[in-house]
């Protein structure tokens, strides 16, 4: 017989749960019939115990299977998507999707919104007049199947993964955020629900990242292209640098503007380098050859994909974004050379000024943000503007100045420019075995 304390006891005890015992957790967790308390005391046992390659592949298939799955089939072209992990300034989905879409590929990229210092894609998006984040299936399709589009970004429908839904809830307030098998299973699920033919992960290591060590990124991405082998999906990681902010703006309508800029041709170098490194990537994992995407920026074809995907989903490409109505710089106290600006300490500021929120549901300020003037690395001289911090409601201005106490260091010299791809992962650097941190072995 199944139920719930024997499940928590297994893995309280360190044991490979079975096949048939986590289908049955997560449906019934799902059904509501094993409490919220029941499914938190499995959630800390599998924090404290891990999961084992078996175990997390059976999770996620059996997250899925809680509800619909999105099929591209009939498109005719070959799909990909990509995740990221989070950061500060990482606005690269935006200009990402349109340009894989004129490279060939069809881009249904299911996004969400930001939750503390790091940016949601969607909420960037809704600075755009008009724009919506929320899409039927039908309507989906029929953007992805435009030959002048091929490329949407939208949030999740209400009917895929129930499960994680409910058990995000539940972590966000359980202390087990942090599980890699919960967290990689949470993110994996949704992708290989979404029904892409291929999936880029970009995951963020750095300060303002939300794996800070290079141990647990590489732990992180090795399990989700794990999971990503193991349902049938062509699965490639990035690790990526976030120390310091991507680009030059941090915020919504900012991000956005920024990112025409590069769709544009211009735009902040590092930007466009991590644009440019995952669009091959996708490219590649779609099995497209013999096009630089490059190019694309160059002749404008990925601008016209944008201007078309933004109005197909109700937004005005032309108009106007919304800007701040207070302002204020804060400037350069010595000259020298930039050596660091951590990226935690501006994102947390730009969250405090607005641009993010504290819990699901709240509102964000369109124009909130933080423009950089300089980049890390870069000469600076002694009062010449460093940031401008931009809100509608200034007296966040202390709050938001305070987080940038100690965020920068001016040197006389300036650092070695480390990598911004780090390491690649993908199904080549995988072993066979199943089982993993010491957890014995029980039949499925």
């Amino acid at each position: 017989m199944t139920d719930a304390v024997s499940i928590i006891a297994a893995k309280r005890d360190g044991l490979e749960l079975t096949g048939a015992q986590i289908d049955w957790v997560l449906e019934a967790f799902t059904q509501g019939i094993v409490a919220d308390e029941q499914m938190s005391a499995l959630a800390m046992a599998i924090f404290l115990r891990g999961m084992t390659r078996r175990e997390t592949a059976r999770w996620t298939a059996a997250m899925i299977a809680s509800g619909g799955r999105m099929d591209f089939s009939e498109l005719g072209l070959p799909t990909v998507d990509k995740h990221s992990t989070g950061g500060v300034g990482d606005k690269i989905t935006l200009p990402l999707v349109p340009l894989v879409a004129a490279c060939g590929a069809a881009v249904p990229q299911l996004s969400g919104r930001g939750l503390g210092h790091t940016g949601g894609t969607l909420d960037k998006l809704e600075s755009i007049p008009g724009w919506r984040a929320d899409l039927g299936g039908a309507e989906l399709v029929d953007i992805l199947s435009d030959p002048q589009i091929g490329a949407v970004i939208c949030a999740a429908g209400a009917g895929l993964v129930p499960a994680d839904r409910k058990l995000y809830a539940l972590r966000d307030v359980t202390g087990t955020v942090e599980s890699i098998p919960l967290l990689a299973s949470s993110i994996m699920s949704k992708k290989i629900a979404e029904g892409t033919g291929a999936l880029v992960l970009d995951v963020k290591v750095g300060s303002g990242a939300f794996m800070k060590e290079i141990a647990g990124a590489r732990e992180l991405a090795r399990t989700m292209v794990e999971i990503g082998t193991d349902a049938g999906l062509r699965t490639v990681a990035l690790i990526t640098s976030m120390d310091t902010p991507l680009g030059r703006t941090v915020g919504n309508a900012l991000e956005v503007a920024e990112s025409v800029e590069v769709l544009a041709g211009g735009g902040p170098d590092d930007v466009v380098e991590l644009t440019l490194a995952l669009a091959r990537e996708m490219l590649a994992a779609a099995g497209i050859d013999g096009i630089d995407p490059a190019d694309r920026l160059r002749d404008g074809s990925a601008m016209d994909r944008w201007r078309s995907m933004i109005a197909a989903q109700g937004g005005d490409p032309d108009a106007s974004l919304p800007c701040a109505t207070h302002s204020t710089t804060l400037s350069v106290p010595e000259s020298g050379i930039l050596t660091r600006l951590d990226a935690m300490a501006v994102g947390v500021a730009a969250w405090r000024l607005g641009a993010g929120r504290e819990r699901q549901g709240m509102a964000v300020q369109a124009g909130a943000g933080i423009e950089l003037h300089v980049q890390q690395g870069k000469p600076v001289r002694a009062g010449d503007p460093l940031l401008t911090l931009h809100t509608d409601t200034p007296e966040r201005f202390a709050a938001a100045v305070a987080a940038l106490d100690g965020a920068w260091t001016i040197g006389p010299e300036a650092p070695a420019r480390s990598p911004l791809v780090i390491e690649r992962f993908d199904a080549t650097h995988l072993g066979d075995e199943y089982s993993t941190g010491g957890a014995a072995t029980v039949d499925p």
